[in-house]
């Protein structure tokens, strides 16, 4: 009887064995969280603070839901890529990428724990953005419209978060915060996110369909009843063509340079 429980128990405690350095990895990136409240608080509450005022206090018409969704994929686009870019080119000159690879433990752990802590923190302004567009925007969402925006803003961590990747493997830490506000605020611009195309130049709907933001918010709009462009299978592969290319290019430059 006890040689059958040990069995029984030994595929639970390798399974805890390796998920353990996942989890630690994710407690820490939870306490960098905590102890930086000037990049935690502004993340959360920029896209909220810019939706209540231009979607709910000056909206008109389908602002407030327009704006309700293409906010969700903006609202991902802070911690992925700060949270990927700046803070892997502060470990590397710190020297905490190479400890890193030293200690006994997946190499993707620290990877996967940031992703976790980008997709956590997608999911927490979409809710904020949701809980203000329906008590103060006069918007009405059923429970199906809430989840798949909030699926949208979770998805949007990855190709955010491989781009970052990019940057942070190829920056130093000074200039690193610069380029990664090059790419997040023309890129929200230049895909519709703070207003429609339509009120652009045509030139600006003409070259959307580059940035990997644009089809994140053809991905949202039509959650919200919203004019899309273009096919959900299209807009995946784009963004899954966007995902892998950065992340091999940053495996690439981060294996020649640590």
């Amino acid at each position: 009887m006890n040689t059958v429980t040990r069995s029984l128990a030994a595929p639970r405690l390798s399974v805890r064995a390796v998920l353990r350095p996942y989890i630690a990895e994710l407690q820490a990136e939870l306490r960098r969280a905590w102890r930086t409240p000037a990049f935690a608080v502004p993340s959360l509450l920029f896209p909220v603070l810019f939706y209540l005022l231009f979607g709910v206090l000056l909206g008109r018409g389908h602002a407030p839901l327009y704006l309700l969704a293409t906010y969700c994929v903006f609202g991902a686009m802070a911690p992925a890529l700060f949270g990927f870019g700046v803070q892997l080119a502060l470990d590397r000159e710190g020297g905490l990428l190479t400890l890193k690879r030293a200690l006994p433990m997946p190499a993707a752990a620290p990877l996967l724990a940031r992703l976790a802590m980008a997709v956590l923190f997608a999911l927490l302004v979409a809710g904020l953005l949701v809980t203000v567009a329906c008590t103060l925007g006069g918007v009405h969402l059923q429970a199906q419209q809430i989840l798949q925006l909030l699926a949208v803003a979770a998805l949007a961590a990855l190709p955010l978060g491989a781009i970052g990747l990019l940057i942070g493997s190829h920056a130093s830490a000074s200039a690193a915060p610069a380029m990664v506000n090059l790419v997040y605020l023309p890129l929200a611009l230049l895909s519709g996110l703070w207003l429609p195309l339509s009120a652009l130049p045509k030139l600006f709907s003409t070259m959307a369909p580059l940035w990997p933001t644009w089809h994140l918010a053809q991905l949202a709009l039509p959650v919200v009843g919203q004019p899309a462009v273009g096919s959900i299978a299209g807009h995946l592969l784009v963004l899954l063509g966007v995902t892998v290319a950065a992340l091999l290019l940053a495996r690439r430059r981060l294996r020649r340079v640590g």
